[in-house]
């Protein structure tokens, strides 16, 4: 039988043995769903600006599947004007007798940016609006990076002086998007109650957020039944807190009284937590923290997995990130300064091999891990903050998601992918990455293509020789003669607008040429032309992978 071997890039350092990544295209492992397309941020007024309009649409252009797109302070009050970690629409006031004015001008103005770039609202009900909230006073919050910011968390994160208003605000939303968009596109939606109640976004106890969700949950289902309600977005379950928090929750989802209805339990219809990473310095260099994020996502599927009545519904990990601070820059923290690199791009990769595996343990439903992350506007260049753009330009990361947009083909299915140097969930849960690399792989094969994801993960930001990769596939139809390889890269010198701006001396100011060659930067690119590969059912492709490097090889026939 014919072998062929295909060698690709070769880089001068590279690490002496090769790591052997052995592909069967014909062993299912389940199907790839699109996790990776859902995205999110806290400042609901960049949406409609010059460069969240160019976001939305590169994000709702990544994957043939729907993109869904989650901010905060969609219900806070305020003129509109956008701040870090902060935002209003307005959509609901009082007159001077009390009675609810409803205004949906900036709220349908997000929505609609979604919708007219082919993305989907991931619908966060919050937060709440002063005329409805027990402690309106302070409302408006300062975000000051590196501050204690002790004004942050005020009036729009207390529970509301009537629950029943706040029920009839939830509906009163849902049935204008009912009728403004129709039935069977806000069907397609999802409406999560809320933002991480176990912490300073919710200013109540556990039994009063309970009680937010009931009267939420309640107005969205008597808008529209077949409505999609969710939650309780907490924060990370390896937190003992965090844990207890979700465990009552989905306690009184299923057996609890209800405040709003007076019957058992809760409509639930989809299940969301957070699991966030915890990077450091460490002797001068950034090292990451996979491991909390790891095991947030595996200690709230062994919560979801207890509860039989809701083991099946769909899991989304409404923020799934490295750390926990989008507007906290690299400038101020240097903790975060694997952001503006190729480094934030193979921690998405290996979480995302994490999440598929932890899911498949528990048998676990799981539909979306959410990434945190959007683009700040009038803020320097590549500043460190966790972004998808800056200013416009696209950094790595967002070639990532590029990548598993073109690795998630309709009907793909997983399949097996064995590397000799892969590290398992439980061993990133238990130790990290601290030693050898991370070096691994998911296969996906639809009908007439295999897509392969390979990465080169550390959670240590160091210099490292390269790894040599062969990557050995069979399971190509018997009768294909030859397949188109495309092989596409991230790292330091490729997909890169990072290294590139870096290279220009750090512009603040680029010329109109600058800013061309940085926005083609920016984009997904090929490591090599493509080429044809003559083939017998199996083939072996070899070639370098540098540290914190991500390769998508495609075949296709």
């Amino acid at each position: 039988m014919r072998i062929l071997f295909l060698i690709l890039a070769i880089t001068p350092a590279v690490a002496q043995e090769p790591v052997t990544i052995q592909v069967d295209a014909t062993q299912q492992l389940g199907s790839f769903k699109p996790i990776y397309g859902y995205f999110g941020y806290d400042e609901p007024n960049y949406t409609y600006t010059k460069n969240g309009k160019k976001l939305i649409g590169e994000l709702a252009a990544l994957s043939s599947g729907h993109v869904y797109i989650r901010t905060h302070f969609m219900l806070a009050t305020g003129d509109g004007t956008p701040g870090l970690k902060w935002g209003s629409t307005n959509a609901y006031t009082e007159d001077a007798s009390g009675k609810p004015v409803y205004d949906w001008t900036i709220t349908d103005r997000i929505l609609d940016t979604y919708l007219q770039a082919g993305a989907k609202p991931f619908v966060e009900i919050g937060f709440m609006p002063e005329a409805l909230s027990s402690k309106p006073e302070p409302y408006k919050p300062i975000w000051i990076p590196g501050g204690k910011n002790p004004n942050y968390s005020i009036g729009w994160s207390y529970p509301p002086k009537d629950y029943a208003k706040w029920g009839e605000l939830v509906h009163q939303w849902v049935r204008h998007a009912l009728q403004k968009y129709g039935r069977s596109e806000v069907a397609s939606w999802y409406w999560e109650v809320w933002n991480e109640p176990d912490i300073s976004y919710w200013h109540g106890t556990p039994e009063e957020y309970n009680k937010l969700y009931d009267y939420a949950a309640d107005g969205v289902k008597r808008a529209m039944p077949e409505a999609k309600v969710g939650g309780p977005a907490s924060t990370g379950p390896a937190s003992d807190k965090a844990a207890n928090f979700l465990r009552q929750f989905l306690e009184h989802c299923a057996s609890g009284r209800n405040a709003a209805t007076g019957k058992t339990g809760a409509p639930l219809d989809f299940i969301t937590y957070h699991a966030k990473g915890r990077p450091t310095v460490a002797d001068g260099h950034v090292r990451m923290g996979i491991s909390k994020n790891a095991e947030d996502v595996a200690k709230g599927f062994q919560i979801v997995a207890a509860f039989p009545k809701f083991k099946s519904l769909p899991i989304i990990l409404s923020e799934s990130d490295p750390e926990g601070c989008a507007a906290c820059s690299a400038r101020v923290y240097p903790q975060n300064a694997y952001r503006n690199g190729s480094l934030y791009a193979s921690y998405e990769a290996a979480m995302m091999k994490n999440i598929f595996e932890l899911a498949d343990r528990e048998k676990i439903n799981i539909e979306g891990m959410l990434t945190w992350a959007f683009e700040f506007e009038d803020q320097p260049y590549f500043d460190g903050f966790r972004t998808l753009a800056t200013n416009g330009i696209d950094k790595p990361v967002l070639n990532f998601f590029r990548m598993a947009g073109i690795v998630g083909v309709p009907r793909g299915e997983r399949v097996k992918a064995e590397s000799s140097r892969g590290v398992t969930a439980e061993k990133m849960m238990a130790d990290g990455v601290r030693g050898d690399s991370d070096v691994d792989a998911i296969a996906v094969r639809s009908d007439r293509e295999v897509n392969v994801l390979v990465w080169n993960y550390h959670d240590d930001d160091l210099p490292a020789p390269a790894e040599h990769v062969r990557l050995s596939l069979h399971g190509i139809p018997a009768g294909i003669a030859r397949v188109l390889l495309r092989h596409y890269r991230v790292d330091e010198m490729h997909s890169n607008a990072w290294t590139a701006w870096k290279k220009m001396g750090s512009p603040q100011s680029p010329s109109p040429g600058q800013y061309a060659a940085l926005e083609a930067s920016g984009q997904l690119e090929l490591l090599d032309s493509p080429r044809w590969i003559e083939t017998d059912g199996r083939l072996t492709l070899e070639f370098d992978l540098p540290r914190q490097g991500v390769s998508l090889v495609q075949l296709t026939w």
